[in-house]
């Protein structure tokens, strides 16, 4: 089948309501597993927060100030932390039909802001096809299935985006689609944190649940790996980067669209954050974050003073910044990750990722790949579905996971 053949019977074929979907002709099983997040106690929200690892006890974290208008609609206005489809949800498990539990695992981590896993069904599809290994589709907190379906409603988001800008007369890329992520994180950037550390925490939750043979569908022994996009490869990174617990020792991560530290991406986008939100975001990560400790103790012990995740963290904000230690552990992951970029990306150059993951001297032996394809693409929508794209899109859709999968298998 043509790419666009496969998008439209997978769209009509996958449905998280069911346990169970049989894509019959692919001989792949979706199975829609249920997960209950045990790391929502880090979230914004709480009045009492215990790190039970070090026996620190904190009081609630300064509340985000609230700009009324923008904060009308009450989605907007809950504590994350009683969020409860972001703490209960389900992943998709891509699975060869017919072999038992899978003995080789790759995990999909998508994007920002988005809300929908359509694009990213024949990408699993593929990979399952191409490398044999079954694909989990895992949600980044307060995205996907994760999140409020509040914040994609165009006319409630839209509001909130008119309202935007009257209050930012400048604001430059805002719309419906982005308003709820960009109030969010304008009001009170260190979400950024909180759900980055709510993910990363739910991975080694859910890595150490097949460890201990309590997966239904997947062998103990399994290898993990990891298949990225944009700044699901930012978290994976970090994931491995980190190797919390040994666990990620021997896995291997695609990158595809991502990479490079913080500071050189360029969310702007309609799809993604308006420039309120990509200024107040970078201002916080990138100039005052040393700053912030004082004002926000518990951010200091997780990102400063006790786990081990804040080195590497800190090494991936900005460019300059810790550019030893990044490179460093980065040529001892060499051949663990490789990536692929795309030119006409101009959320993440290609460029910025071949600095970030092969260093100033290009002495990081970091595989980057640079791909171009002949039809109009973004990095929002790298295989549009546009059937008179013909085989030019089949072929680039074909070429891209010929190397994620030659990398992953």
């Amino acid at each position: 089948m043509t790419y666009c053949t496969t998008f439209r019977w997978l769209l009509e074929t996958f449905d998280q309501s069911v346990a169970l979907n049989t894509l019959s002709p692919a001989n792949v099983d979706i199975i829609h597993c249920d997960f209950s997040s045990l790391n929502s106690n880090v979230l914004p929200g709480a009045n009492r927060y215990e790190c039970a690892e070090h026996r620190a006890i904190f009081g609630p974290d300064t509340q985000p100030h609230r700009e009324s208008k923008a904060f009308h609609h009450q989605s907007l206005q809950m504590p994350d932390c009683g969020i409860r489809c972001n703490t209960d949800f389900r992943y998709s498990l891509f699975a060869p039909s017919g072999r038992g539990n899978a003995r080789s695992l790759v995990i999909l981590l998508n994007g920002l802001n988005e809300k929908h896993w359509d694009k990213y069904l024949p990408w699993a599809l593929r990979l399952v096809e191409s490398t044999g290994k079954a694909v989990a589709l895992f949600p980044i907190a307060f995205h996907m299935n994760r999140t409020l379906p509040e914040w994609s409603s165009p006319h409630i988001m839209s509001v909130v985006a008119n309202e935007r800008k009257k209050l930012h007369p400048t604001i430059a890329h805002s719309s419906f689609a982005n308003a709820a992520i960009s109030t969010r994180l304008q009001a009170a950037p260190q979400r950024f944190f909180w759900s980055g550390l709510q993910t990363y925490l739910d991975i080694i939750q859910f890595v150490k649940q097949i460890r201990a043979g309590n997966h239904k569908h997947i062998d103990p022994t399994a290898s993990i790996d990891f298949f990225a996009y944009s700044i699901g490869s930012f978290l994976s990174e970090l994931i491995l980067m980190t190797n919390p617990q040994g666990l990620f020792s021997d896995s291997r991560l695609f990158i595809f669209c991502g990479g490079p530290t913080l500071d050189r991406m360029y969310p702007g986008s309609r799809y993604i954050m308006d420039s309120e939100a990509v200024i107040a975001l970078h201002a916080y990560l990138i100039e005052h974050l040393d700053n912030e400790f004082g004002r926000y103790p518990r951010l200091g012990h997780y990102f400063r003073d006790h786990h081990e995740i804040w080195d590497y963290f800190r090494a991936m904000l900005s460019y300059p910044k810790m550019k030893g230690l990044r490179e460093d552990r980065f040529r001892g992951l060499s051949g663990q990750i490789e990536a692929l970029a795309l030119k006409r990306d101009d959320v993440i150059p290609p460029v910025e990722v071949i600095n970030t993951l092969q260093g100033d001297f290009r002495d990081v032996p970091i595989r980057v790949h640079v791909r171009d394809f002949p039809y109009p693409y973004s990095h929002v929508m790298p295989f549009p579905y546009r059937p008179s794209l013909g085989s030019q899109l089949d072929e680039c859709f074909d070429d891209v996971f010929e190397v994620a999968a030659a990398h992953l298998r």
